[in-house]
């Protein structure tokens, strides 16, 4: 077990993404009442909640949508105020990973909302489309952990996939990303699907696989130290 004093802390900040969000957001709500500064949740479109001090951004699940985007550009402004003493509460459950949604430079929601469902017709599976949704997103892969740091991060999770891997529920945002440019590549190429994404995808990929852009942060990135 971790022990972690709130005295430590100047603000306390929930964000997070999920069909569970809002009650999730609601039960540190109760627990910790007018101890949270700020907080921003993206849910399934329905499954909102009224709180008190965390916003709620209703957002389309399964295929992305510009809500999504919304949210998640307000979460990743809000942890990019984060101090190192102040405390990020992120919770994340099933759906997540479509709810928080931050396109790469030069890849629209257009783009991303193809490569959804061309990877949804094939058959592709969770770990095979989050693997591909990380290296498309500023936010998926670890990416909003680094925009925290270097404040102390705790990710709350409820797990929808068998085995409880914590960089496939949601694409992991907080954890580290053992996929590669290369995994992406090689999941639109196992479905045959590789001259069919846009050329946008393509050449980020390719942009990836070459080294002219980094890499999902790995175990041992200065962004997961805390």
């Amino acid at each position: 077990k971790q022990r972690f004093e709130l005295k430590d802390y100047d603000r306390i900040l929930i964000v997070g993404a999920g069909k569970a969000g809002a009650p999730m957001a609601r039960a540190l709500e109760d627990l910790l009442d007018d101890r949270i500064s700020d907080g921003v949740i993206v849910v399934k479109e329905g499954h909102g909640l009224s709180l008190k001090h965390v916003k709620i951004h209703e957002a389309g699940h399964p295929v992305p949508d510009e809500r999504g985007i919304q949210g998640a550009e307000e979460i990743l402004a809000l942890v990019s105020t984060a101090g190192e003493r102040d405390l990020v509460l992120c919770v994340i459950s099933g759906g997540g990973s479509a709810l928080l949604v931050a396109p790469a430079e030069g890849v629209t929601l257009g783009d991303k909302q193809e490569v959804t469902r061309l990877l949804l017709a094939c058959g592709a599976d969770i770990h095979e489309i989050n693997t591909v949704r990380k290296h498309l997103s500023r936010v998926k892969g670890g990416e909003l952990a680094r925009f925290a740091h270097p404040a102390t991060v705790v990710t709350l999770i409820l797990s929808d996939v068998i085995g409880d891997d914590l960089n496939v529920i949601g694409s992991g945002p907080t954890v580290p990303d053992p996929s590669t440019f290369a995994d992406a590549q090689g999941v639109f190429k196992k479905y045959d699907n590789w001259q069919r994404i846009p050329s946008s995808v393509k050449d980020r990929i390719q942009k990836g696989l070459k080294g002219d852009i980094p890499d999902t942060p790995k175990s041992g990135d200065v962004a997961f130290q805390r």
